[in-house]
């Protein structure tokens, strides 16, 4: 199953190049860099505890998992009103429901430059529109990524709280963000 985000770093490409796959596992999966689930989504462990520090995104699988009818009624409202004007209005709106931050984070990955996620110094996402015109996808499966997430722990949280809940026979899949130091950005 293929992840319905795109995220910086993904792993998609590991699976489908075939040069990764998880070992068998006895205990629990965790994820504490989940960004689009790639690995999760592909192998789709039993007790998957998942996490990130970032909270809108980890609030994005919950409304996924938990609000879907919702959820799709405003994904779609976003497709059907998809312009250039719409996505800097979306883009500028403060959502105080759970459920609709989720649909309009889901829309601005969807069809901001390059699917990437930035926000500025008060926090506030600002990544300028790119060329995608889709918003909702003919192999979209919100149903079923939702089924496959019913099982989950999903957590915002820093990382090394996450690793600390792990124990012997548990798996934990770190890729964690990385810096480039050639490019002098840490």
């Amino acid at each position: 199953m293929k992840p319905f985000l795109k995220w910086a770093g993904g792993k998609r490409w590991l699976f489908e190049s075939g040069q990764f796959s998880l070992p068998e596992m006895r205990g629990n999966y965790f994820e504490p860099f989940l960004g689009g689930g790639a690995v999760f989504f592909e192998n789709q462990p039993k007790n998957a505890r998942l996490s990130d520090a970032n909270s809108k995104l980890i609030e994005l699988y919950v409304a996924i998992r938990d609000e879907l009818e919702q959820f799709e009624k405003l994904i779609s409202k976003h497709a059907r009103n998809h312009s250039k004007e719409y996505y800097y209005k979306v883009r500028a709106t403060k959502c105080t429901k759970p459920v609709t931050r989720a649909a309009q984070f889901l829309y601005l990955n969807r069809t901001c430059y390059n699917g990437l996620y930035r926000e500025n110094l008060k926090g506030q996402f600002n990544v300028p529109i790119g060329t995608k015109e889709k918003v909702v996808f003919e192999s979209d499966d919100f149903p079923a990524w939702s089924k496959a997430l019913k099982k989950t722990v999903l957590k915002s949280i820093d990382f090394e709280t996450a690793i600390d809940d792990a124990q012997a026979g548990d798996f934990v899949f770190v890729d964690p963000p990385y810096t480039v130091r050639h490019n002098l950005n840490g």
